[in-house]
């Protein structure tokens, strides 16, 4: 149980994807993390691209950074409407500040582009946004994940097992 103590806010939004989601959170769990569903509002079910639901325990605007240790972005189309809540932005921010580790797959990419903090941090995602990551001043990798100091990327699913580790390896180092 080396994640015991630790507290992930996992963003959702309707149309993530089912396993980039769900994947990395049971990973937590079974070490022993506390994982705290967040959308733009509390106590609402938001379903998946493949029909999983994932329901939220706080909304946005009840997240303070001090109060977790880290955060997961799932991909899938729910990146899309994430990056307009400004509260998961300035959380985002926040966590980046204080170095807690940020996890992103795939299209979340657009997340930490919208929170204004990958110039000149080294990354991956889907290729599909890799132009709109070096745009943001991304340094863009295609490999299964790239760790930069406390931000985890990973490109799509079939990364999730080193994507996992990774992000829980940056929980334990915090």
């Amino acid at each position: 149980m080396r994640l015991k103590g630790k507290r992930v806010l996992a963003a959702v939004d309707a149309e993530f994807e089912d396993l980039e989601l769900w994947y990395p959170v049971i990973r937590l769990q079974e070490e022993g993390a506390d994982v705290v569903f967040a959308g733009a509002e509390a106590n609402k079910t938001y379903i998946g691209k493949y029909g999983v639901p994932a329901t939220s325990t706080i909304a946005f605007n009840e997240a303070l950074a001090d109060e977790f240790d880290g955060v997961l972005v799932p991909g899938g189309w729910a990146p899309d409407k994430l990056r307009r809540y400004p509260e998961l932005l300035s959380f985002i921010k926040e966590l980046d500040k204080q170095k807690k580790p940020i996890g992103q797959i795939c299209h979340a990419g657009w997340v930490l582009i919208s929170a204004g903090i990958l110039n000149g941090k080294r990354v991956t995602s889907t290729p599909g946004i890799r132009d709109d990551m070096e745009n943001a001043g991304a340094i863009w990798h295609d490999e299964p994940v790239v760790v930069d100091g406390h931000l985890i990327s990973s490109r799509r699913p079939p990364d999730l097992a080193p994507y996992g580790k990774a992000f829980a390896d940056a929980l334990v180092g915090r």
